[in-house]
């Protein structure tokens, strides 16, 4: 979620079915509801990290129980969703890290996909080391100094250099780039998908180990393992355009929404509805804590978080107006 460019979310059975082991392309197994004509019927993509599953929960649980549709949710990763999304396999995609050559293609070009605007959240990737790692070594947040700690963070995975962990092969990231272009004595090493990246950093976390991983906010996981960010090299525009070139941080990208472009125009209550849809880090933070923590099911989740504060209500009445 990278550039998410992006992310990369537990370990949980709760979870297996949302998260998988990376997300797998659903693209030929979407909804045979997607832009039915005529039809009270909206089909989302749903990203595989479970901020993302929070936005479709919540908005399912609304489009179902307060204007009547029926909703189905078809998991594809995140370049496979614009493909579904400009042939109208799905409807919806209510959370996009930037994907700028998508967007040329179907947004600009084709004119297939349809801007839904912000989501209201911001996202950032970074490089994070566990906070008790920085009280000990205070110099290590500062990637000129990785090299020195290199040795702390080797592994079976990374032989004789240091592990930089990342989620799901999938996810877009500058992270090869980055070891590389800044002389990192460092592997890159994918977990295979962010509960198992979860489920690593929780052992490292409980038996106080050293770790470096690849991670990003908004995300439920810094209430339970609290995390330092690592700088880089500052990120200027346009200094991540050559994939191979990179050598600078991650953006703070303002999360977006898109839309079929047929269905932006057709989709009568259940468009206007999601291009409406915005809400903050803390709102999904909250249910992504009660999905991938306290074991609820996206459904409840969206229940507890639409009946929970009047704040909430005030938030998602909005949505419909």
């Amino acid at each position: 979620m990278r550039v998410r460019k992006t992310a990369v979310i537990a370990a949980a059975s709760s979870l297996a079915l949302l998260t998988g082991c990376g997300a797998a392309d659903m693209t030929k197994q979407a909804s045979p509801f997607a832009n039915a004509q005529g039809a009270k019927t909206v089909t989302l993509s749903v990203q595989s990290w479970v901020g993302a599953q929070s936005n479709v929960a919540v908005a399912q649980y609304i489009l179902e129980h307060e204007l009547g549709y029926r909703v189905d949710t078809v998991q594809v990763d995140e370049v496979p969703a614009w493909d579904a999304l400009s042939q109208g396999r799905v409807d919806a995609l209510l959370e996009d890290w930037g994907h700028p050559e998508q967007e040329q293609r179907y947004v600009k070009d084709k004119k297939t996909i349809a801007r839904g605007g912000e989501l209201g959240v911001t996202g950032h990737i970074g490089w994070y080391v566990p906070t008790y790692l920085a009280k000990k070594h205070p110099d290590i947040t500062n990637w000129k100094n990785l090299n020195k700690y290199s040795h702390l963070f080797r592994t079976p995975e990374s032989g004789s250099k240091g592990q930089l962990m990342d989620g799901s092969p999938s996810y877009v990231t500058n992270d090869k780039a980055l070891v590389k272009n800044l002389k990192l004595d460092y592997q890159v090493v994918f977990a295979g998908s962010e509960a198992a990246q979860i489920t690593q950093i929780r052992q490292f976390a409980k038996e106080k180990k050293p770790f470096l991983t690849y991670w990003y906010s908004p995300q439920w996981l810094f209430k339970k393992v609290p995390m330092t960010e690592v700088k880089l090299p500052p990120y200027k525009e346009g200094c991540d355009a050559d994939p191979e070139k990179v050598a600078c941080a991650y953006p703070h990208t303002p999360l977006q929404k898109y839309l079929n472009a047929d269905f932006a125009k057709k989709g009568g209550e259940a468009a206007a509805f999601l291009k409406q849809f915005k809400w903050t880090t803390e709102d999904q933070n909250e249910v992504s804590l009660m999905i991938a923590e306290q074991k609820m099911t996206p459904e409840e989740a969206a229940k507890k978080w639409v009946d929970s504060h009047k704040s909430n209500k005030s938030t998602w009445k909005k949505w419909l107006s």
